[in-house]
């Protein structure tokens, strides 16, 4: 990636230095992506927004808390809520903050994923929240 192209750096302390892209809005068809490795730079250049991030982190925790408090508890009704209380406050971020639409909509499998290693570069320093 050509660094002029790219408009903010997210990093931690001691961590890797994530360069994002610009964002270009593009007019047709979504991008396509090969690869989660491929997909993951453009899910960083959605979740530039910091207070979003933080929803994405606060709503991908919540969602595993529920999910882990129904099978120690075996009330399996729980598991009901855990799309609710993950993508809630992701959407929130992205409507409210981002000013964007979730790329869960395009990318439902990569976007989890995105969330998940997002939430682990932020437990890991990684990433600044």
């Amino acid at each position: 990636m050509n660094p002029s192209e790219c408009v903010s750096r997210l990093s931690g302390p001691g961590g890797r230095i994530i360069d994002v892209p610009e964002l270009h809005r593009p007019t047709g068809a979504p991008p396509r992506f090969a690869s989660f490795r491929e997909f993951y730079p453009y899910y960083l250049a959605e979740h530039r927004n910091r207070t979003s991030r933080r929803l994405h982190v606060i709503g991908t925790l919540l969602a595993v808390a529920i999910a882990a408090g129904a099978l120690v508890t075996s009330r399996w009704a729980w598991l009901l809520a855990v799309p609710l209380a993950g993508y809630l406050p992701a959407w929130v971020g992205h409507f409210f903050f981002e000013g964007n639409s979730p790329a869960s909509f395009r990318y439902p499998l990569y976007s989890l994923r995105g969330d998940f290693s997002m939430l682990a570069e932020v437990i890991t320093g990684r990433m600044r929240w």
